[in-house]
């Protein structure tokens, strides 16, 4: 028996849920895998041989596939982890063969205030600690292989600016002529380190490195995360590692990771996080973990690599995309479905009276802070002026083709007269609408939703991409603020506006996705404006380029690519009980 989500915290309901887990042989039986194909990590963990998987299973038809989106967040989030989790559980009770693909939680958040996304209450992904603690090692391998990318960079410019080019020639190295003013990377570290954001390396004599500004990004923000996303094989990845620009010359040449002969050891780094890691939800539904968050800084989708074995293995596939649908979404239907192949049969849209009522006009949630008593009283008023915000994003699932269906998350204090109100109006927008306590009740909580998906995932659809690549950058830029987050244009720096120019007269950027960095808790670029604002501009303030993974990536607004640790982190309350060795705490 479960215990109370109402009375015990979700790290409390994991530990009593782990003593009733499935070994990850027994998760394998279930999902047909046969022992070879099976990398343990302990009894609960494993890794999946996806290539042997893919090998034995590549004729078979794939199964229906779900994306799970939201409107735009509060900084609590609204329970999109939960519902992926929940909506698995409750196509399960339903006796559907589900696998959910989750993406896996980056130590900034968890040590911070959203927590680890391993979902709450009786619908989480387990077990918790491992999930929440660095998993199989997938983003220690990604900080190594990045930053050793960095070393080879640094290295190299301090080599070039002491040495002449007889002594180059010795060392058997060729003349990068890099420029220092552009260097295209930073280091990483996976937690918000807000201090790292700009610092002087090279401090000392000429055996200290070259002196110039540098600086920290999260982990999950690198080039690297995006290509073990997108990556389709260890080949797919290779190449795609060897793609990454890391600077420019002096003459304005790009400079990748294969000039400077790192491409082969950071791809060393990744061979065993390539392959996905299999765990299970309370319910012993398996979930495959894999590549990272942040739909905000970077693409934020599981991996394609677990989709695909995933599509094969399963009747249903739930996958998350990170935050609202103006990011998340936008980026699985745009960039995910176009490396993938794959096409979604239905997304689901999360919304909770909360989150519609701060988009209403409630006080904006402070996370730390006791939440206003307003939220816990009956307003209708502010939840109908809110669902503009819902209503906008069931329209672009609609764009792309795709059935929409929302899932009202519930909260103990929500009214039936508010959630009337929700269901009405989604309802009148064109979408199929779920009420959803798995939360609360798990599985059986979620089984109105799981019936919605089912019946969404029946009926045809007309999937389709919002720009095709031959459609020039700033026209691409233009339609996304446009069409996705509702602006009246876009404003260019004068910077961002001399790159884009220069990107448009290179023929290898209409190979690119367009992966756009902006601030998820607005649909527009300034994260105080809620609801679905009107008469507002884009504002693009610089252009990266990500080629290896396959992206040009716009930064909007004021976003930065490493968040800030709050007064109040989540670290202050994780604790280990030193005579079992337990971890408590992990949220």
């Amino acid at each position: 028996m479960a215990l109370d989500p109402t009375k015990h915290a979700d790290w409390e309901i994991a530990e009593d849920s782990e003593s009733r887990m499935k070994t990850v042989y027994q998760l394998a039986e279930q999902l047909g895998l046969q022992k070879e194909e099976l990398l343990p990590h302990g009894h609960y963990v494993a890794k999946v041989d996806f290539s042997k998987v893919l090998q034995r299973v590549e004729k078979k038809s794939d199964g229906k596939f779900i994306d799970v989106t939201a409107i735009t967040p509060t900084p609590l989030g609204e329970g999109k982890s939960t519902t992926t989790v929940g909506l698995v559980q409750g196509l399960g009770k339903r006796g559907k063969k589900v696998i959910g693909t989750i993406r896996q939680p980056s130590g900034g958040p968890t040590m911070n205030i959203k927590g680890s996304a391993a979902g709450g209450g009786l619908s989480q992904c387990i077990p918790l600690t491992p999930f929440s603690l660095g998993l199989t090692g997938d983003i220690n391998a990604i900080m190594n292989a990045h930053n050793l990318a960095m070393v080879a960079l640094t290295s190299r410019i301090q080599h070039e600016f002491n040495y002449d080019d007889e002594r180059l020639a010795k060392s058997n190295l060729k003349r990068l002529d890099i420029d220092t003013d552009r260097i295209e990377i930073k280091w990483i570290i996976d937690f918000c380190a807000q201090a790292l954001r700009k610092i002087i390396v090279g401090i000392g004599g000429r055996m200290d490195g070259f002196m110039m500004e540098s600086g920290f990004a999260i982990a999950v923000s690198s080039e690297i995360m995006a290509i073990l996303s997108v990556a389709k094989d260890l080949k797919d990845m290779r190449e795609r590692i060897g793609r990454m620009v890391v600077a420019y010359d002096k003459k304005g040449k790009p400079i990748t990771t294969t000039d400077l002969e790192v491409a082969g050891a950071m791809t060393a780094w990744m061979v065993e996080a390539i392959n996905p890691n299999l765990m299970q939800t309370i319910e012993g539904q398996p979930v495959f973990v894999h590549a990272g968050p942040f739909a905000n800084i970077a693409i934020g989708q599981s991996s394609i690599i677990a989709d695909r074995i995933a599509l094969k293995l399963g009747d249903y596939v739930v996958t998350e995309s990170g935050f609202g649908a103006d990011i998340g979404f936008e980026k699985f239907w745009n960039l995910k479905c176009r490396y993938s192949g794959h096409r979604a049969n239905a997304a689901v849209v999360v919304a909770t009276i909360r989150a519609l009522k701060c988009h209403g006009g409630a006080p904006v949630p402070v996370p730390g802070r006791p939440l206003d008593p307003c939220y816990k009283e009956e307003n209708v008023g502010w939840v109908e002026k809110g669902v503009e915000n819902l209503i906008h994003h069931i329209n672009t699932v609609k764009k792309a083709g795709i059935n929409p269906v929302v899932c009202i998350n519930h909260f103990y204090t929500d009214t039936d007269a508010e959630v009337k109100a929700v269901r009405k109006l989604a309802e009148k927008a064109g979408a199929r609408v779920a009420l959803s306590q798995h939360w609360l009740k798990g599985g059986e909580g979620a089984l109105e939703l799981a019936d919605a998906v089912v019946d969404a995932c029946n009926q045809p659809n007309n999937f389709k991409f919002l720009y095709e690549l031959n459609v020039p950058l700033r026209t691409r830029i233009e339609m996304i603020a446009e069409q996705v987050y509702g602006a009246d244009g876009v404003d260019f720096t004068p910077d961002a506006l001399t790159k884009v120019k220069a990107l448009e007269n290179d023929p290898d950027i209409s190979k690119l996705g367009t992966c756009m960095v902006k601030t998820h808790l607005s649909i527009t670029d300034n994260p105080q404006l809620k609801g679905a604002p009107k008469g507002w501009r884009l504002r693009i303030r610089d252009i990266l380029v990500f080629k290896g993974a396959g992206f040009v990536v716009p930064m909007a607004g004021d976003i930065k690519l490493m968040p800030g640790t709050s007064s109040d982190p989540a670290f202050r309350r994780v604790d280990v009980d030193v005579n079992t060795g337990k971890v408590k705490g992990v949220f």
